[in-house]
């Protein structure tokens, strides 16, 4: 047994994972790294699963080609032939790639390498796009490079924190936790969350605003304009370090008016927003943190700069405990930007229009005397790309790590377009996505928990990713995938690497090389060059830039006010606020918002194997407000259907009053690996900033209305009976279907409007062992049925709604033991022991703490979070729960109380 430390594959927090690897070579539990100094220990829920989504099932071990298991030899030798040919016929730019911020630094800097340097193309784009595009577009207007310029500890050292368009406690958990901390510790920290959603975070909030979504550049203008009125502009600092400042408090003074005007137009109370104003104004330590609600926009760039030139203003840069914060959304976003992974860079944070860079790159890589030679300008930002392939100009994509059959707007459009294209190349892990039918050459590439390599989170820390499992099957690392193609693409000796310590070198290299000058870069790792192998395998988390001059790393940007700019000034920006391209009409009345739920993960092909991460939210769901649920016609958890003009979307109805009227929340999770009809990117237009490129998925269009069904069920299935079940069993053609990983076994809650008289035919048809006990109410249309076979329950139905469910944890045991006791066969159609109480929807996903016996221990008196933690173990853990938890303590104390007043008391 021995122990490994790794970085977590999830979002941008980047945390450190102590992995414990057993003797029998399986990773058998992890644990936050309390050495590293993103999370200092802390895990959340989804960390602290990743063992158990690992295993060779479901796990791609083969190349394909047209749908044959080939050898490596085949499939590599017969890519290069395809690609060699569609160059010759359409030219170098009719290939592309499409990649993944869950790549690794390295399998990314030899793919930018590859198809910008050698393939001559510059259509490389990535993933991040969809969630950092707009982020990194305003950074680079305002301080001249992409640069985030605060670190974690900022956040423990600020006075104010402002949370916009993110949901911190559910999408970042760790910095929440580290936030709620240095807030127990400071008593005088104050946060504000700026969100058109109630969410989980705002249980730490001093101050909320629920503003009009859209509304956030009108927001931060305002804030500009009064702090020029209320004189607590930095003249000092932005005399000596900025320029703009006249445009842009000119725009502001127009486009915001007074704070009254400023609240009508955002939609909220205006004393509230003149106390936010009050505290902005007159703090010196604010961090501003805003993710995906700011960027997920046609004018997200426009928002973020709004938000950067009020802490221009204020001088509010480069000290402790201040800054714009933008929290990246995937592992490695970050690293995917400073190789060069988007269409409109080049290599080491140098864009086409950086003076000399094509120049400098091309000598770099020796490509200077190659046919074909670098590009000479950007290529497409990722929906242009696909909106090419669709055109017919684009012949060839190779995608990697991600599913734009899911993720990327307008997804019918999406899959017509993948349809058409001549060669579709597929790297993946998962052996069923819905992009795999699109893929004409699929090729198996390593996991997590398999692959080596660097990765760099929100804060610029580099850490490493290590390997300690050996790739199942064939499956090889993206990097030695890219490499072995472009050996037999004639380019050996620059793609001859032995490891990928060699590949991060290189990177190193060309980060530092003529770095001086006019050409001066702020990435700048050249500190790490000549690390070796053994130096690479010890490397310790560092922040860039690591220069000779920084060995150890730069913990916070812009200390001395300058900036990476020509003149070495920051820039503010005049803002022209706009609202959401995607109007509001009599057809679709609601505005859509887009988002991750707490326990899931993008498509859910590594989340979704750990089957109690699928507990809190089981099912697809919208959450809407109740005067639209009532007007609608839908009730709480019955089902509804969202329709846009791209598509519609059916799930689970959760009326809420955390929704403001007028909208809908729906999670970007779902794909039809899971259900029928709940792909959240089919309501979304392909919209784009002008500037960055990033999709509106925050701001679609809807009209909600009931799904009407004849009938409602539960079947669950053995896991070992699934592999005589089609690939799509027949019920997943109902109107409504969901499948749901549960452990041994797989849940399915179905729907459907047309009425079955008799439900043993199907059955037979369906499921694979006859009915070997059942129990029908035919005036009521109830059933319940199992199937036993050899002494093991193969399956299990209840006709009617999921209300009547009983818990599904002493289902899923029977599922799991290798015989039926006589006690347990009886229990079969009741679903639990005799007197067995349900324990509700799962709260704490940590220690599969319900609901039910949650409120039961605050009626018993248990009437603080600490109470129940130490009765139950809830909210012990990750801390997730935490909010839910107090929020049912709010719900549930005055029933405690009124419980424990003597009868004779009460009046």
């Amino acid at each position: 047994m021995h122990q490994a430390k790794t970085t977590c594959p999830y979002c941008g927090v980047g945390c450190g994972v102590t992995a414990t690897v057993d003797d029998a070579g399986t990773l058998s539990a992890v644990e936050g790294d309390r050495e590293h100094p993103a999370n200092f220990g802390r895990l959340c829920v989804k960390g602290s699963a990743l063992h158990e989504t690992l295993g060779e099932q479901g796990r791609l071990t083969r190349p394909r080609v047209d749908g044959v298991e080939v050898s490596w030899e085949a499939a590599l030798s017969t890519i290069a032939e395809r690609l060699n040919t569609l160059r010759a016929e359409h030219g170098n730019h009719s290939v592309a790639a499409y990649l993944s911020g869950q790549l690794l630094t390295e399998d990314y800097y030899v793919a930018n390498k590859l198809f910008k340097g050698f393939l001559g193309t510059p259509h490389l784009d990535t993933n991040s796009r969809l969630c950092m595009a707009s982020a990194v577009a305003g950074y680079k207007r305002a301080f001249g490079a992409d640069a985030v310029p605060c670190n974690y500890e900022d956040l423990e050292d600020a006075e104010l924190i402002v949370l916009v368009g993110s949901n911190l406690a559910w999408n970042h958990p760790v910095l929440y936790q580290r936030i709620k901390v240095a807030k127990e510790r400071n008593p005088l920290m104050r946060v504000v969350v700026v969100d058109p959603r109630v969410t989980d975070s705002c249980e730490i909030a001093d101050l909320y605003l629920g503003i009009k979504p859209g509304s956030d550049a009108v927001l931060f203008n305002g804030l500009l304009a009064q702090m020029a009125a209320k004189r607590k502009l930095d003249h000092i600092y932005l005399e000596r370090h900025t320029q703009g400042l006249d445009e842009a408090l000119s725009a502001a003074q127009q486009t915001a008016g007074s704070v009254a005007e400023v609240a009508a137009a955002c939609e909220v109370d205006a004393e509230r927003l003149e106390t936010f104003y009050y505290w902005f104004a007159s703090q010196l330590h604010v961090v501003t943190l805003y993710s995906q609600g700011v960027n997920q926009s046609s004018s997200g760039t426009d928002k973020c700069n709004a938000i950067i030139n009020c802490h221009l203003a204020g001088g509010k840069i480069g000290l402790p405990g201040a800054g714009p914060f933008s929290i990246t959304g995937q592992p490695n976003a970050m690293g995917g930007r400073e190789v060069g992974g988007l269409a409109n860079q080049l290599a080491a944070h140098m864009d086409y229009d950086t003076p000399g860079a094509q120049d400098l790159v091309s000598r770099f890589w020796a490509t200077d005397n190659l046919e074909p030679s670098l590009p000479n300008g950007p290529g497409y930002k990722a929906v242009e790309l696909f909106d090419a392939i669709e055109r017919g100009e684009i012949k060839a994509l190779w995608i990697m790590a991600t599913n734009p059959a899911i993720s990327l707007p307008d997804t019918a459009r999406i899959r017509a377009a993948l349809e058409k294209c001549p060669l579709v190349i597929v790297s993946e892990c998962a052996a069923d996505t819905d992009l795999l039918p699109y893929a004409d050459i699929v090729l198996p590439a390593s996991g997590w928990s398999e692959k080596d390599g660097t990765v760099t989170n929100s804060e610029r820390r580099i850490s490493r990713q290590r390997g300690m499992l050996p790739p199942p099957g064939e499956a090889k690392h993206d990097w030695q995938i890219i490499c072995e193609l472009a050996k037999r693409l004639g380019f050996n000796e620059a793609f001859d690497y032995a490891h990928p310590h060699e590949i991060f070198d290189e990177h190193a290299r060309l980060s530092g090389f003529e770095n001086s000058g006019v050409t001066q870069r702020l990435f700048d790792i050249s500190g790490l060059v000549g690390l070796g192998l053994d130096g690479y395998d010890a490397l310790a988390p560092i922040q860039w830039p690591v220069t000779a001059a920084a060995p150890h790393g730069t913990a916070r940007l812009f200390e001395d006010g300058e900036f990476a700019t020509l003149d070495g000034r920051a820039r503010l920006l005049p803002i022209t606020p706009r609202g959401p391209e995607k109007a509001l009409s009599e057809a679709y009345p609601l505005r859509l918002n887009t988002g991750r739920i707490r326990d899931q993960w993008h498509t859910m092909t590594r989340t979704a194997r750990a089957p109690r991460l699928m507990n809190h939210r089981a099912e697809p769901f919208m959450e809407v407000h109740p005067e639209d649920a009532a007007q609608a016609g839908v009730n709480d958890q019955a089902l509804g259907v969202l329709t846009a003009a791209t598509g519609e979307y059916r799930a689970r109805v959760r009326v809420s009053n955390a929704q403001r009227r007028g909208e809908v929340f729906v999670p970007i999770h779902w794909t039809d690996r899971f259900t029928g009809n709940a792909r959240s990117s089919a309501l979304i237009e392909r919209i784009t900033d002008p500037v960055s490129g990033q999709p509106e998925a925050k701001h679609g269009a809807v009209a909600l209305a009931p799904l009407a069904t004849a009938w409602q069920a539960t079947l669950l299935v053995a896991d070992a009976a699934i592999a005589s079940l089609p690939a799509m069993p027949d019920w997943c053609e109902s109107d409504y279907w969901a499948r749901i990983p549960m452990r041994g076994c797989q849940r399915w809650q179905l729907a459907d409007c047309a009425t079955v008289s008799d439900w043993f035919a199907p059955l037979a048809e369906w499921l694979p062992a006859p009915a070997s006990l059942w129990s029908e109410d035919a005036a009521t249309g109830r059933l319940r049925a199992a199937g036993v076979e050899n002494g093991r329950l193969t399956w299990w139905l209840m006709v009617g709604p999921p209300n009547e469910l009983p818990g599904l944890a002493w289902l899923e045991a029977r599922f799991n033991e290798t015989a039926i006791s006589d006690t347990h066969r009886r229990r079969l159609l009741a679903g639990c022991d005799d007197g067995a109480v349900d324990s509700g929807p799962v709260v704490c996903s940590c220690h599969q703490v319900g609901q039910t016996a949650i409120v039961d221990a605050i009626l018993q008196g248990d009437t603080s979070v600490e109470a129940l933690g130490a009765r139950l173990a809830c909210g012990t853990q990750c801390g997730s729960c935490i909010p839910e938890l107090k929020s049912l303590l709010e719900e549930e104390r005055p029933h405690a109380r009124a419980k424990q007043i003597p009868a004779s008391e009460v009046v």
